[in-house]
């Protein structure tokens, strides 16, 4: 992927400038030209659909392509769902290092693009309707340092996306964890306890007791965005396997919404985005139940 220093603008359109102009946009330019917009990660995710929509659960967008930068298959759903997301941003003219599950890094300049094409592979791939597309762009090379992020139901067809300090929406409606207190019994938590050894399930058993209803979807980003919008009051991965191209997108999105992700150790959860980064958190909407949930772990211990 190339990155020549074009004037260009946000979108790839040439700038003139007049001479007195020069100096002062060219400083503006530096800073903010190739910075990946919103809008574009919503173009991106919207072209995920598209090129994806007719192969989704078909034996041929099943057929096993390659093993990928994160040591998983790459089935043909999810390459071509990666060239989908860097011919959209190619087409714009930028040109950030892109960290993904199947492509690995690719080196570029100014700020990192992070992106699990197809969160939810398995699910896809069986007609299970649980799958997303995750984008996130961040200014620098850790998961706090994220600026705009989406995550799209490529299933229902919704966009749940968020810039920092401006909240999160699904589609043009604001979302936010919510106020609402269940009781212990009533909170809904989702799960993921995939491959989970023996005493990682001891370690998360307790958890499980609290509550009548424990739920495991099977696509992480998007259940941190059921979080987000308060049908979740926690969502839990306590196996140490989940990436940062899993988790960037909704990292944001979690946070514009009101919630926290903390790490075990009761740290909010920070990391750097490599291919191989890999972690274990607790989300929640609030204070209350972040309580509730680390009580529990430290019983277990």
């Amino acid at each position: 992927m190339r990155c020549p220093r074009t004037r260009r603008g946000s979108y790839g359109h040439k700038t003139f400038l007049s001479p007195l102009l020069c100096c002062h946009v060219f400083i503006l330019y530096k800073q903010v030209s190739y910075v990946v917009p919103l809008e574009i990660l919503r173009e991106a995710c919207v072209n995920v659909y598209n090129r994806t929509r007719n192969i989704i659960g078909t034996q041929e967008g099943n057929r096993r392509l390659r093993i990928g930068a994160g040591g998983d298959w790459s089935r043909r759903i999810d390459v071509e769902a990666e060239e989908a997301v860097i011919s959209t941003v190619k087409k714009y003219g930028l040109c950030p290092t892109i960290i993904g599950e199947e492509c690995g890094k690719i080196p570029g300049q100014d700020g990192f693009l992070v992106i699990d094409p197809i969160d939810g592979t398995t699910n896809a791939s069986v007609g299970l309707p649980f799958y997303c597309s995750s984008l996130a762009y961040a200014s620098e090379y850790k998961l706090s340092a994220v600026l705009h992020a989406t995550v799209m139901d490529l299933f229902r067809g919704e966009i749940y996306s968020a810039s920092r300090n401006k909240g999160a929406y699904v589609n043009e409606i604001k979302i936010h964890v919510g106020n609402e207190d269940r009781q212990d019994d009533e909170l809904i938590i989702g799960m993921n306890v995939s491959r989970t050894s023996s005493d990682e399930i001891h370690t998360v058993s307790k958890i499980i007791g609290l509550t009548d209803h424990v739920r495991l979807f099977g696509a992480n980003a998007l259940e941190l965005c059921y979080l987000s919008k308060g049908s979740l009051d926690a969502f839990i991965d306590l196996r140490g396997k989940i990436r940062a191209t899993d988790m960037a997108a909704a990292y944001l999105i979690v946070r514009e919404a009101g919630g926290i992700i903390y790490s075990p150790l009761e740290q909010v959860l920070d990391t750097d985005l490599g291919v191989n980064s890999r972690m274990s958190f607790v989300a929640v909407k609030n204070d209350k139940v972040h309580d509730l949930i680390f009580d529990a772990l430290r019983l277990k211990k």
